[in-house]
């Protein structure tokens, strides 16, 4: 099983899998090899029902579909569609979070604002001023300007302020500064039509547009009003794997992205007479673990155990332990439908935007979110005497973790309380300690080995005094090999990541949340160009972006906004564009010349970190800084 996946405890359950005869990811990959070549490479259209049309990629088929369209608009089209798709999953959870704000502000759900102060400093960026205003009046204003930056028709989206200067002077030069939410994820699946757009650069530029709408928009509304709502995580500990599950417990697994229900969860778990229902059903307690984005969020919160990541989800099951698997949106597998009958586990669906066939459904709503909670927690201790305790096997695998940091907690760990700053990070990588900063995030993929790709290249990176920060799936697989300890700085990090690990007291490997987070490292990326010192822009900066085993169409959207932010960002397997050579010299050279990123597509771990060293060392050398001192210590 080595070669399905690093790590141990996934490595048991697909043993178990196998000799049980539970069908996996892994096993339906398989069975579809070998994949549609066109598909991969763009070249298949079925946007309209003239098609599906495809165009050969060797020379001797047709060159273009049947309206005339050729290979480059092909792969523009399809490839924007994604951006379109990725940016509204992200956005419509933004929506959500703006509706349970407003919600909140008129009493409803049991929600209340935890961070006061987060909410006065956003309401001030939408032009919403104290006046001796209430907290709840605020929150309502803030909830009311947020919602309308979703239907907004003109104009520029209120957070795109943020962005250097001469950031947004590039956006509005190029036309991509996003307007409204929906108005570019309409545009862009408008563009896409038969018979409109089939300029590739023009359907690119409208992608980029799109994706900002997603990053500095949708992404970023989440991102800061569920801090408002939940409070803004702080560094604290926990553990991570499919041993979080408790065998004398009820095990109750929250899935999906949404944290709206899952803080009402937790809470629920935690009432008296729930408890006191799980002990007459012969449980020692109710027992809350993750998986998949959900997971980060209860975690940095709540210090809630994450049992995996999103190829873990079907091997969650498989442990035979879990009693109940709650699930909202995003990177839920319809096979958890069909798996969950083969143990006793409920499968439990919350959402009307996401139904599956033969589970329960139990419908959250804001309103009534603490209401709902119990419910489900019920149901999940109910189910607990329906435990087959000789089919129960939970691998014996956790690891330690410390996660929860956010562009505030920047501040604190590096300048402490009273002199709170960036100055120290600038520092670092002005004098050659820090080599630069590496975003790594993104999804599992089978067509890779499990958490590989994630660990391979965060290893490679951290030993060239690369500070990694990560979010999503690909901080649950850096969690569980240990890289999100303190101590692993003495056993991965190169002389000055180690240095101001030891100084400071934090992992080389900085957890910042679910990937709608990924908004947290646009915003440290302001504070360190706002601290000065390292040039005007984004684009100047040594710092890239990675996503080695991405799988969403979550990913592409994200890719594209780091790279129109001013990103080098990097791709395990590329997007589905090869066939089109014009378009995969624009995004992988061309682009650069205009926002200052560009993507890089590289399978092999070792190679995308030789790539992306060169890339920071390429950065330093413009900004005509020291070299850096794991250079200097390999001489």
């Amino acid at each position: 099983m080595a070669e399905k996946s690093v790590d141990r405890a996934t490595q048991e359950m697909l043993r178990r899998a196998k000799a049980e005869q539970l069908e996996t990811a892994w096993d339906r990959w398989e069975i579809q090899q070998p994949q549609c070549g066109f598909g991969q490479l763009g070249l298949c259209c079925r946007i309209c029902n003239m098609g599906p049309c495809r165009i050969d990629p060797f020379g001797n088929g047709p060159k273009r579909g049947v309206c005339g369209a050729d290979a480059d608009t092909f792969v523009a089209r399809h490839l924007t569609r994604m951006i379109a798709a990725g940016t509204a999953a992200h956005s419509d959870h933004g929506r959500d979070v703006a509706h349970t704000l407003l919600m909140s502000a008129q009493g409803k759900g049991g929600y209340r604002i935890k961070d006061p102060l987060k909410l006065r400093k956003v309401a001030a960026e939408f032009g919403i001023g104290p006046d001796s205003k209430s907290d709840v009046e605020i929150a309502q204003a803030l909830a009311e300007k947020a919602s309308a930056e979703f239907g907004q028709q003109e104009g520029e989206l209120t957070f795109t302020r943020r962005a250097p200067k001469a950031r947004q002077e590039i956006w509005r030069k190029l036309g991509i500064m996003p307007r409204g939410i929906d108005r570019e994820v309409v545009e862009m699946m408008h563009r896409t039509t038969m018979g409109v757009d089939t300029d590739y650069k023009n359907i690119l530029f409208q992608g980029m547009r799109t994706a900002l709408a997603d990053g500095w928009g949708g992404s970023m509304l989440s991102t800061e009003m569920q801090d408002i709502l939940f409070g803004i995580p702080t560094p604290l500990r926990s553990r991570v794997n499919l041993g979080v599950l408790k065998k004398d417990e009820v095990n109750v697994v929250v899935h999906g992205h949404e944290p709206l229900l899952s803080e009402m969860l937790v809470v629920a778990s935690r009432d008296p007479e729930l408890l006191k229902l799980a002990e007459k059903n012969g449980a020692r307690g109710i027992n809350i673990a993750g998986i998949c984005c959900t997971a980060n969020e209860i975690l940095m919160r709540h210090g809630i155990p994450i049992a995996g990541n999103f190829l873990q989800q079907e091997l969650a099951l498989a442990t035979g332990a879990v009693d109940a698997m709650i699930v909202d949106v995003q990177c839920i597998m319809p096979a958890l439908a069909s798996l969950s009958q083969c143990f006793h586990t409920k499968l439990i669906a919350t959402s009307p935007k996401a139904k599956f066939p033969n589970t329960d459904f139990v419908e959250f709503r804001e309103e009534s979110a603490l209401e709902v909670a119990k419910e489900i927690i019920q149901r999940a201790i109910e189910n607990y005497p329906n435990r087959e305790p000789r089919r129960v096997q939970i691998p014996d695998a956790t690891m330690d973790l410390v996660a929860g940091f956010t562009s505030e907690s920047v501040f604190r760990f590096l300048g402490g309380r009273y002199r709170a700053t960036y100055r120290p990070l600038n520092d670092a990588v002005m004098d050659g300690r820090l080599r630069g900063a590496v975003g790594i995030v993104g999804c599992n993929n089978p067509n890779i080995t499990h958490d590989w790709g994630h660990l391979t290249l965060t290893k490679e990176l951290l030993k060239n005094d690369v500070l990694v920060v990560t979010s999503g799936c690909a901080a649950i697989a850096a969690a569980k090999c240990g890289l999100l300890r303190p101590e692993a700085a003495y056993d991965f990090a190169g002389p000055g990541l180690r240095e101001i690990c030891e100084t400071v007291g934090i992992p080389p490997v900085l957890h910042v949340g679910a990937c709608v987070d990924n908004s947290r490292i646009l915003t440290t990326l302001i504070e360190i160009v706002g601290e000065g010192g390292l040039g005007d822009d984004f684009s100047k900066l040594p710092v890239a972006g990675s996503a080695p085993e991405w799988m969403s169409e979550k990913a592409v959207a994200i890719g594209f906004y780091f790279v129109a932010s001013g990103v080098l960002t990097h791709f395990g397997t590329p997007h589905p564009i090869l066939g089109s050579k014009n378009v995969t010299k624009f995004l992988t050279e061309d682009v650069e010349k205009l926002v200052g990123g560009k993507f890089a597509f590289e399978p092999d771990p070792h190679k995308a970190a030789k790539l992306i060293v060169e890339h920071l060392d390429r950065k330093r050398a413009e900004l005509k800084l020291r070299e850096p001192m794991s250079a200097t210590a390999s001489k």
